[in-house]
């Protein structure tokens, strides 16, 4: 099978900012392919954000390699742009029009479609995210899950070959976290659509990744693997402040007491492991 192609390649970044705060991306290589879904995992202060930026086109090196798309996203940005979704953290800052038509339509008109292909665009995301009761609401006045999702659709209706996203999970309640768990693994499954997303909410990334990176503090580039393979090295995300999603905190605790099971990362592999052992035989009537 060919390996798909690499879009995003980082190498040995180093960014200064004006008071003099140093991100250096030391360490392994960060690089995406195609179609993959990759985390950024790391504590407040491991320069998530700054590698995000970087790969928006937002900041520029100070010193090392930024590639995406084969391409320099900032002095290429117009070459970059609209190939890429973004979804800041601030995400209401990312919403700019009176209706939730329009802001959705804001980047296609920007670039000059056909009104036709940006009515056909909008209606075509918005039945995607579920937002076609809300086209013509105020965009302010919405939910922050709802808000979250007209941002997304605004950086989605451009078509992108990579989305990314800064902290989406941040401040929301859990029904809109595992509403955007599950857009984002449909996306995957539906478009192809490569992403990259930091966060802190070790219990979805199972959910939405192929890989992941763990970044320390300062930006050092400390492990790379499957969910699997990062989130059961419970010593290793100890050691960066990072706490083990539950299931395999359980998993852990019900192999330190004796019952040897695989670590599950999804509640279907963990119903997979613990049916057989929950099941018994049903009492005999009378037996005593």
């Amino acid at each position: 099978m060919t390996e798909r192609p690499v879009i995003v390649r980082v190498t040995d970044l180093r960014h200064v900012y004006p008071d003099g705060t140093v991100v250096e991306y030391r360490g392994e290589e960060f690089r995406v392919h195609a179609g993959e879904r990759v985390v950024l995992l790391g504590p407040n202060g491991s320069g998530k954000s700054t590698l995000l930026f970087h790969l928006m086109g937002l900041l520029a090196p100070t010193a090392g390699r930024v590639e995406v798309f084969g391409l320099d996203p900032v002095r290429q940005a117009d070459r970059v742009r609209p190939r890429l979704g973004v979804l800041l953290q601030d995400y209401d800052v990312q919403i700019v029009a009176p209706t939730v038509r329009d802001d959705i339509a804001f980047a296609p008109r920007n670039y000059g479609l056909p009104e036709a292909e940006i009515e056909r665009r909008v209606q075509a995301v918005a039945a995607e995210l579920h937002l076609l009761h809300l086209l013509d609401k105020i965009p302010h006045y919405l939910s922050g899950g709802e808000r979250l999702k007209v941002a997304l659709a605004g950086a989605l209706v451009l078509e992108p070959d990579l989305l990314i996203l800064d902290e989406p999970f941040d401040g929301l309640d859990p029904a809109s976290r595992a509403e955007l768990g599950r857009i984002l693994a449909r996306l995957h499954r539906q478009r192809g659509l490569a992403t990259i997303v930091s966060t802190h909410e070790v219990d979805i990334v199972p959910q939405i990744a192929d890989t992941v990176y763990v970044l320390a503090s300062g930006g050092t580039i400390v492990a790379r693997g499957t969910p699997r393979e990062v989130l059961t090295r419970l010593d290793l995300l100890a050691a960066h402040h990072l706490a083990p999603p539950v299931l395999v905190r359980l998993f852990h605790e019900l192999n330190r007491r004796g019952l040897a099971l695989p670590p599950a990362m999804t509640v279907e592999e963990a119903v997979e492991a613990l049916w057989p052992r929950l099941r018994s035989p049903a009492p005999t009537p009378g037996a005593s």
